[in-house]
């Protein structure tokens, strides 16, 4: 139980820094782009590392031919694509700062449970 208290400890101490890499990240996450794409290519949607969508690119040949239904089915797939591919680099970001904070992901792992399974390492 001390162990606990210790990361925790570590992480409050921390959190000023924390604050500081989240800001950095969220701007960071801002200025990259994912492009989801559905359709092979006949949709393509890009977004930033936070989930904005930027722009949508369609196929002329959709919009030539009046595949209004295709379109439909294709741009939310797009759109899931690109949304998905944003929150892999989410995720990767917070690795980076979860590794970078001495303490910090021993914290997260306790808050969310997932070093219950885990607690015979440090014995």
């Amino acid at each position: 139980m001390f162990k606990e208290l210790g990361s925790i400890a570590s992480l409050m101490k921390n959190m000023g820094n924390i604050q500081g890499k989240m800001g950095e990240m969220s701007e960071e996450l801002k200025s990259k782009q994912v492009v989801g794409i559905a359709g092979g290519g006949m949709v393509e949607v890009t977004a930033n590392g936070l989930g904005q969508i930027l722009s949508v690119k369609i196929d002329p040949t959709l919009v030539e031919k009046n595949e209004l239904e295709m379109i439909q089915d294709l741009l939310p797939a797009a759109i899931n694509d690109a949304i998905v591919k944003g929150k892999q680099l989410h995720v990767e970001s917070m690795q980076d700062i979860t590794g970078a904070i001495p303490g910090l992901d021993k914290a997260m792992a306790q808050m969310t449970g997932a070093a219950e399974n885990d607690d015979t390492k440090d014995e």
